[in-house]
Parts: C-alpha cells; sequence; structure tokens
C-alpha cells in the first residue's frame, strides 16, 4: 500500500473566525494553531502545511485564568547589556491586546520554517469588525 500525500494544488485552505470575547485565552490558542497546522483535516501530514487561515476578533476581551493578570510578565530584550523589558499582563492588554493573543498562539506552532508560514495565516483584530468578509469565514467555537 502506498502513503499519499497531498501536493500543493490538492490543499482546500478555508477560513474561520474566533471570537475570543469572554474565552480563555490559552483555550483561543490552542485551537487557532490546532487549525493552522491543519490538525482538524485528515489530510494532516507533519512536513507540509495543509493548515487553515485562521481570524481572531475581540483579542481585548480574551480571559486570562487565575491570577495571570497580575502576575504574568512578558518580557523581550534588545540585546544590550541591561535591555530587559517586562510588561505585566495587565498593562499588554491595555495597550497591545493583539501582541498577546498572538504570542500565544505563535508559542503553540512549530519553531521552524514551516511554523512561520503557518503563523502568516493568522489575522488578529483588537475589535469585532475584520476585512476578510470576501474570503466567508466560517465561525468556530471555542470552549469556555
Amino acid at each position: 500500500m502506498k502513503t499519499e500525500f497531498p501536493s500543493k494544488s490538492e490543499i482546500v485552505r478555508t477560513w474561520h473566525v474566533i471570537d475570543a470575547s469572554e474565552a480563555a485565552l490559552g483555550r483561543i490558542a490552542s485551537q487557532a494553531a490546532k487549525v493552522l497546522m491543519g490538525k482538524n483535516k485528515p489530510t494532516y501530514t507533519p512536513f507540509l502545511d495543509t493548515g487553515d487561515h485562521v481570524i481572531v476578533i475581540n483579542a481585548e476581551k480574551a480571559v486570562l485564568t487565575g491570577n495571570k493578570e497580575g502576575q504574568k510578565l512578558y518580557r523581550r530584550h534588545s540585546g544590550y547589556p541591561g535591555g530587559l523589558k517586562e510588561v505585566p499582563a495587565a498593562r499588554m492588554r491595555q495597550t497591545r491586546p493583539v501582541k498577546m493573543v498572538e504570542e500565544a498562539i505563535k508559542g503553540m506552532l512549530p519553531k521552524t520554517k514551516l511554523g512561520k508560514q503557518m503563523y502568516r495565516k493568522l489575522k488578529v483584530y483588537a475589535g469585532d469588525q475584520h476585512p476578510h468578509e470576501a474570503q466567508q469565514p466560517r465561525a468556530m467555537a471555542v470552549a469556555r
């Protein structure tokens, strides 16, 4: 028996919308990462990008469970000595809510060229409007 691999022309990419309002950030991220990788399809292949496009709306309304709102820190480093910047989750939500959701999803994707290719299919918006109506996205439910 021969294993069949989907060719580039056989891969059908659909668009999905996830409403992040009142949903846990980790659940949104794991659901989105699964769809971006294509693990929800029977044609999933680990070394091919068979995933779909994902649009996340209402990123500013995503919920952090437990004490993460006050304790979680987002860190980045400039590369210079003493260049560590730490931003608490509460402040990150006020200033850059889209970045919070993007980082959560990016952390669940593979850390390779293929993962970067998958990440490019992600669109995150702070409000409930998005400019992708022409793609006819399907609504996706996330467990609360």
